[in-house]
């Protein structure tokens, strides 16, 4: 029961830092001189009705005071406004969105699963060559950028014809049958999983061995052993739950993160999802959809905090909520 009271209570702890965070976007986003229907203007296509209902929606002609009042009003009742190609935000929003959480569940996924077995590995053989040689590629793994790894992933596609060049699904997608698009869409994630996972399970990997080092040289771990309990059973009933709890709360920033890290590998292989949407509107200055992004951002932020600390909450009865 303490657990939902306590989830409860950071959902409306959620609402003010979500007014805050809109506060500052909207305010950063007006002040600056760019013209928010200024691409509609210049696209031969959208009506000038249009334009017009936009101008009326977001009260340009009103103190900015307003102008906010009235975009947080629409965007609650879920009117984000339209986009500088004159299609409704909420609607470009809905398609890219399952395929970005798609792309995030099994980059964390692969990164964890992954990750904290190696990380565990490479604290018990401290200092040994399994353990230099992970260090060193974790290492190139922190350093080398996403985009560059993943125009190098884009090359070895193209070479060897393994993979898919890009996009989410084939050409023939529609034609094929439930099985098939399965298949279809696994072998496009592929290469856009082992990029962003590679990046993601480096820093979570060396984390974990840091952690679980410092826990096997604390006195409750070398009392446990001289008391002649076995070696496995130190490491994962004492040392692995202690080590483990710092590591979850980088969940929540690990969820947040890949959708501004998963911008520049989206759009390198074509991925059609949240991350490639925010990079064009951006270069494009479509306001309204720059604005419902960062909200989606920080919503997932916030989200990712909570389970991290409803998975802290389960795997330390101490932690108190």
């Amino acid at each position: 029961m303490n657990t939902w009271v306590y989830i409860f209570k950071r959902i409306l702890s959620a609402i003010p830092i979500l007014f805050i965070v809109s506060i500052m976007s909207f305010t950063l986003i007006r002040l600056s001189p760019i013209d928010p229907l200024a691409q509609m203007k210049l696209n031969p296509a959208i009506s000038a009705s249009t334009i017009e209902k936009e101008q009326k929606r977001l009260g340009l002609d009103k103190p900015i005071v307003v102008q906010y009042f009235l975009w947080a009003s629409n965007f609650i009742k879920g009117d984000m406004g339209y986009c500088i190609d004159n299609t409704k935000v909420s609607t470009k929003i809905k398609t890219r969105i399952l395929n970005t959480l798609l792309l995030s569940l099994c980059v964390i996924f692969f990164s964890w699963i992954i990750a904290l077995p190696l990380g565990v590995i490479a604290a018990i053989n401290y200092n040994s060559l399994f353990d230099k040689i992970l260090t060193v590629m974790t290492s190139v793994g922190m350093a080398i950028p996403s985009f560059f790894f993943a125009i190098l992933m884009l090359v070895f596609a193209q070479k060897t014809g393994f993979f898919p060049l890009g996009g989410l699904t084939s050409v023939e997608f529609s034609q094929m049958d439930m099985i098939h698009k399965i298949f279809d869409i696994l072998k496009h994630l592929i290469l856009p999983t082992v990029v962003l996972t590679t990046i993601s399970l480096s820093s979570i990997m060396r984390q974990m061995r840091a952690n679980l080092l410092d826990v096997l040289n604390s006195e409750y771990v070398k009392f446990a052993r001289a008391k002649g309990l076995k070696y496995s059973k130190v490491i994962i009933k004492h040392a692995l739950r202690n080590a483990i709890n710092p590591i979850i709360t980088l969940l929540g920033f690990e969820f947040a993160g890949l959708l501004s890290g998963a911008a520049l590998t989206e759009y390198v292989f074509q991925y059609p999802g949240l991350g490639k949407l925010i990079l064009e509107a951006v270069m494009q200055s479509d306001i309204n959809l720059v604005m419902a992004s960062l909200m989606i951002g920080s919503f997932m932020l916030i989200l990712g905090n909570l389970i991290a600390d409803i998975l802290l909450k389960l795997t330390d009865p101490r932690v108190r909520v």
